[in-house]
């Protein structure tokens, strides 16, 4: 039991010297959180906030844009090492590969919730200063910015199944946009069962979080905002317990 503790504990301070020396990893992580408050200065200064819209939507205009590149830091944690052939030297250091694989998922949920919440409530905050709240409704910005940081988590998370599983990166990468973007787009084909299929996504989930007018049933699903979220981690659970699996069986 010390031993596994020790091992996840090392494991995880590797992880983080890794993550913070490359370039890609910092560059994403950087733009994820920069990005919603980018959006909400330009939503601002554009004047282009349509008026059915709320001050929490129009805010986080682009915090779809900036979960998927959450996703693309999860999908590159590990297939950048795949590329460079580190993770030979990785899993021969830290032989239980389910402990590399925890230790990098419990990384980007730390980095990833932290980041999404400061940088989401900061582009809330100058949405609310730069926008008519008189002609703007507000929208409840709590709990839901929580729910937007776990959103941002989950496609980190997914990130990392998919890179897991494609071990490439250009590949993981395409692979894990088209995941959360699929679903929104032939839910409608799903009769009765559109709200599951369209819901299935981080990116509808948080449309639904955010409260935005774009986040109708027939692009998100019907399912309200924390049923969606709860649907996604599920899948993105099971998603992450298939790529350990795979992990555990595959030669390297």
């Amino acid at each position: 039991m010390t031993t596994r503790t020790i091992g996840f504990q090392q494991s995880l301070a590797h992880e983080w010297i890794k993550f913070r020396s490359l370039r890609s990893l910092v560059w994403t992580t950087a733009a994820t959180a920069v990005v919603p408050v980018l959006g909400a200065v330009f939503v601002a200064a554009t004047g282009s906030l349509r008026p059915d819209d709320t001050i929490l939507g129009g805010s986080l205009t682009l915090s779809v844009v900036a979960q998927l590149l959450a996703a693309v830091t999860g999908a590159l944690v590990i297939t950048g090492e795949y590329g460079s052939g580190t993770i030979r030297t990785t899993f021969a250091a830290t032989p239980r590969r389910t402990t590399v694989l925890s230790a990098k998922a419990a990384l980007l949920i730390g980095l990833t919730y932290a980041s999404a919440l400061l940088s989401c409530t900061l582009a809330y905050a100058v949405g609310g200063a730069l926008l008519d709240k008189g002609r703007y409704a507000q929208g409840e910005p709590l709990p839901a910015l929580f729910g937007i940081a776990a959103s941002f988590t989950v496609a980190a998370l997914l990130g990392l199944a998919v890179g897991t599983l494609v071990r490439h990166s250009a590949g993981a990468v395409t692979a894990v946009i088209g995941v959360m973007l699929f679903p929104s787009l032939i839910g409608p084909l799903f009769g009765d069962a559109q709200p599951w299929v369209a819901g299935v996504s981080p990116t509808a989930a948080l449309q639904k979080l955010t409260q935005t007018s774009d986040a109708t049933s027939e692009t998100v699903g019907s399912l309200g905002a924390w049923p969606s979220l709860m649907l996604v981690a599920a899948g993105t659970t099971v998603l992450l317990l298939l790529a350990a699996g795979a992990l555990r069986a595959w030669d390297l």
